[in-house]
C-alpha cells in the first residue's frame, strides 16, 4: 500500500482509481455484517443476537476512535522510530476534499483503512462467543484498537513503519494487522475468560447453517474489495489480487473438504464455509506477491492446515468458540510465511521467494514479522483483558450464560420475539428484568 498521507492539492485524484476504491470501501464494510451472520449462525439460538451485536457495535466504536486519533497514529508521519505515527491529523485535521493520497482522495483512503480496522476488532468476538459481558466488550474494542491494531498497522503500512521499511517484510492486504492480530487476540481472551459452561461435554453445534453459508458468501464477496482494493487503483495489480483471491478461496474450500472426507468420512457445509474463509485469510497478505499458481497452493495449504488446527482447542483446552485461532491465526501465519516461498519479482517489483531464486532471506523476514506481531498482540491483549476483568468483570454470570445472552443482556430473542422467554428455562427474576428493559425501551 502507498503510505504518503501528506500529499495535498498539488496532486490530483484519478477518477478511475477513486471510483474503484469507493466501491472497494463499501465491499469491505459489508464484510462486517457478513461476519455477523457467519458468526451468528455458528452459535446456539440463545446467543444469536448478542453475536450480531458484537459485530455491529464494533462498526460504531472503531469508527469514532479511528476518526479521532486512530488514523493519524497509524498513517501519520512516523514519530517513534518506525513504531507509531503522530497526531498531526487527529480528528482528521488538515484533510479536506482536495487532499490526495497517491491517486485517490485522502479522506477515501482513510475510510478504506477504517473498514479494515472495524472487521479486525469484530473478528476477535468469535473467540469468546456465548460468555463475554457486552459492557466489557464496549470497553475492550476502542482500547484494543488503539493499543494493538493501530500500532501494527503503522508497522506494516504507515510511513516509516519498521516492518515494511526496515525489516522489508511483505504484507499486501493485512495478514499481520488483520488476521494474525485477531487470531492472537482471540487466543489471549480465550485464556482470560476460560471455557464455556459444558465445553467438551455438551454439543455446541451451529444453530443455522444456511445463515453461516450466507455470511461466508458475503465475506467472500467483500474480500474482493479487501484484497484488490489494496492496490489503491483500478490497475493490473488489482486485477491480479482479485483473481488470486478467488482462486485461493476455492482451493481453501476444497482443501478443507478433502481433510474432512479423509478424517471424518463426510464433507460438511460448515467445512465448506470455513475452508473458503481459511483460503481467503491466507491469500490476504500474499495476493499482491504471488502468481496464480502460488495463490492456488496458498489456499490449498491453508484449507487443509486450518481444518486440523480447529481441533487443537480440544487437546490444549482453550475454548475458541468459533475457531478464530484455528482459521485466522493459523491461516494468517500460513499466508504470510508462504510469501517467502512463492513471491515473484513480476508481482513484488523486486523481492523473490525461495522457489524463484530468492533464497531464505525473504522467508526469514516474514517469520520475524509473524513472531513479533503475534507476541506483541497476545501480550497486550492478555494484559488488557485481565485489566478489564479485574475492573468490571469480562465474563458473563453463570445464569446469563446458561439462559443465553440474548434474553438476559438484550431482552430479546432471535426466533420467538414477542413471546418473552418462550422455549428457554428462565428464572422469574430474569424475566422480570428483561420485561422491565423492554417496557423502558
Amino acid at each position: 500500500m502507498e503510505t504518503n498521507v501528506t500529499t495535498f492539492a498539488a496532486a490530483h485524484a484519478d477518477t478511475g482509481d477513486t471510483a474503484w476504491l469507493l466501491a472497494a470501501t463499501a465491499l469491505v464494510l459489508l464484510m462486517t455484517p457478513g461476519l455477523a451472520l457467519f458468526y451468528g449462525g455458528m452459535v446456539r439460538t440463545k446467543s444469536v443476537l448478542n453475536m450480531l451485536m458484537m459485530s455491529f457495535v464494533s462498526i460504531a466504536l472503531v469508527t469514532v476512535v479511528w476518526l479521532l486519533c486512530g488514523y493519524s497514529l497509524a498513517f501519520g508521519d512516523d514519530v517513534g522510530g518506525g513504531l507509531i505515527g503522530g497526531l498531526k491529523h487527529a480528528g482528521m485535521a488538515g484533510l479536506g476534499p482536495d487532499s490526495v493520497q497517491g491517486t485517490v482522495p485522502t479522506l477515501l483512503f482513510a475510510t478504506f483503512q477504517l473498514t479494515f480496522a472495524i472487521i479486525t476488532a469484530a473478528l476477535v468476538s468469535g473467540a469468546i462467543a456465548d460468555r463475554a459481558k457486552f459492557s466489557a466488550w464496549l470497553v475492550f474494542v476502542p482500547v484494543w484498537t488503539l493499543l494493538v491494531y493501530v500500532p501494527v498497522s503503522h508497522w506494516v503500512w504507515g510511513p516509516g513503519g519498521w516492518i515494511a521499511h526496515h525489516l522489508d517484510a511483505l504484507d499486501f492486504a493485512g495478514g499481520l494487522p488483520v488476521e494474525i492480530t485477531s487470531g492472537a487476540s482471540g487466543l489471549a481472551l480465550c485464556l482470560v475468560l476460560g471455557p464455556r459452561l459444558g465445553f467438551k461435554k455438551d454439543a455446541m453445534r451451529p444453530h443455522n447453517l444456511p445463515m453461516v453459508m450466507l455470511g461466508a458468501g458475503l465475506l467472500w464477496f467483500g474480500w474482493f474489495g479487501f484484497n484488490a482494493g489494496s492496490a489503491l487503483g483500478a490497475n493490473g495489480l488489482a486485477a491480479a489480487a482479485f483473481l488470486n483471491t478467488l482462486a485461493a478461496g476455492c482451493t481453501g474450500l476444497l482443501g478443507w473438504l478433502f481433510v474432512e472426507q479423509k478424517r471424518d468420512g463426510h464433507p460438511t457445509t460448515l467445512g465448506a464455509a470455513s475452508g473458503a474463509v481459511a483460503g481467503l485469510v491466507a491469500i490476504t497478505p500474499s495476493c499482491g506477491s504471488v502468481s496464480l499458481l502460488g495463490a492456488l497452493v496458498v489456499g490449498l495449504a491453508a484449507g487443509a492446515l486450518c481444518s486440523y488446527a480447529v481441533s487443537w482447542k480440544f487437546k490444549l483446552n482453550y475454548d475458541d468458540s468459533l475457531d478464530v485461532v484455528g482459521v485466522h491465526l493459523v491461516g494468517g501465519i500460513v499466508g504470510t510465511l508462504l510469501i517467502g516461498v512463492f513471491a515473484e519479482k513480476a508481482m513484488t517489483g523486486g523481492a523473490q521467494g525461495l522457489l524463484y531464486g530468492g533464497g531464505l532471506a525473504q522467508l526469514g523476514r516474514q517469520a520475524v514479522a509473524v513472531i513479533v506481531v503475534a507476541a506483541y498482540t497476545f501480550g497486550v491483549t492478555y494484559a488488557l483483558g485481565k485489566l478489564i476483568d479485574r475492573a468490571m468483570g469480562f465474563r458473563a454470570t453463570e445464569e446469563q450464560e446458561h439462559t443465553g445472552l440474548d434474553l438476559t443482556v438484550h431482552a430479546e430473542t432471535a426466533y420467538d420475539h414477542g413471546v418473552l422467554g418462550h422455549g428457554a428455562p428462565v428464572s422469574s427474576s430474569v424475566v422480570h428484568s428483561a420485561q422491565k428493559v423492554q417496557s423502558q425501551a
